[in-house]
């Protein structure tokens, strides 16, 4: 089965961010249409990430523990699956350097 999703996991909000393998091929990351998951209710809805990232919540909530992890196009999102890498993001273009990192 092939991997279709890149997924962050904001640990302080418990937030997910999932960035498809395709579809958003010549936009700057800011305007990537992504999936959010609100973990605490499991709410899911597709959003532009700057919707995210513009909202004060998120805003004023720096540092941020963020764990990467891949998951299946179907697969329920369990964020205790064990993370590829962590990172301590301190800023937005933290988070922009770990994007450009793992060439998503």
């Amino acid at each position: 089965m092939e991997i279709k999703w890149k997924s962050f996991h904001f640990q302080e909000m418990n937030w997910t961010i999932s960035f498809p393998s395709s579809g958003n091929e010549g936009r700057k990351y800011l305007y990537y249409t992504v999936k959010f998951t609100d973990q605490k209710t499991q709410a899911q809805k597709q959003l532009c990430l700057a919707e995210i990232f513009e909202s004060p919540q998120f805003e004023e909530s720096f540092p941020y523990t963020v764990g990467f992890f891949k998951e299946l196009m179907d697969e329920k999102i369990d964020v205790k699956c064990g993370y590829l890498e962590i990172r301590i993001v301190r800023s937005i273009e933290d988070f922009w350097k770990f994007l450009n990192d793992l060439d998503i």
